[in-house]
């Protein structure tokens, strides 16, 4: 039996470094979650009141636009000191797909690289829990990983605004992603 005939996985298991706040989409209290995280991230700073609320919305709007589209987990990190941008983070997700009608990895990588254009790196890589599809670009690196059972992709979503998927941290989202396993 192939892995994707196999079983679907019951969870995922992934490593992210402990700095990095985790935000419990599939719960209902996940604004009061992203709420602590922007106030802590702003107690005591010198950032006005304004870019508090600017970044509060962005991080809810790319949590709403996530649950849309099937996200599970949110993880935030703050990149700059002075913490007036938004922070790095990780936006997982399991897009709903009817058993048997996701594309092959090979197929996901042709659509994404027309979409995604000539500025963007669409390659399909190998990972311990099997084919994903990797699209690199300057501030986001996406790991769409194929499931067992033929369920679809996990989506890994990483934005890095300051520093960028080139270096040390694309280094550490790759690690990250390389850590995935299916329970």
């Amino acid at each position: 039996m192939s892995e994707l005939e196999s079983a679907p996985p019951s969870d995922y298991r992934i490593l992210v470094p402990r700095d990095w706040f985790r935000v419990d989409l599939t719960k209902e209290r996940w604004r009061s979650q992203l709420k602590t995280f922007v106030d802590k991230e702003f107690a005591g700073s010198r950032t006005s009141a304004e870019t508090s609320r600017t970044i509060w919305g962005a991080l809810r709007n790319t949590a709403e636009h996530g649950l849309s589209r099937g996200a599970l987990e949110f993880f935030l990190r703050t990149e700059a000191p002075e913490r007036a941008t938004v922070p790095a983070s990780l936006l997982i997700s399991w897009p709903p797909v009817s058993r048997g009608t996701a594309p092959t990895p090979d197929e996901l990588a042709g659509a994404l690289a027309e979409r995604a254009g000539p500025e963007a790196e669409v390659e399909v890589v190998g990972l311990p829990t099997g084919r994903t599809v990797r699209v690199r670009r300057e501030s986001t690196l996406d790991y769409h990983v194929q499931m067992p059972g033929d369920t679809g992709y996990l989506h890994l979503a990483f934005s890095v605004p300051l520093s960028g998927t080139d270096g040390p941290m694309g280094r550490l989202l790759d690690a990250i992603a390389h850590s995935l396993r299916w329970v």
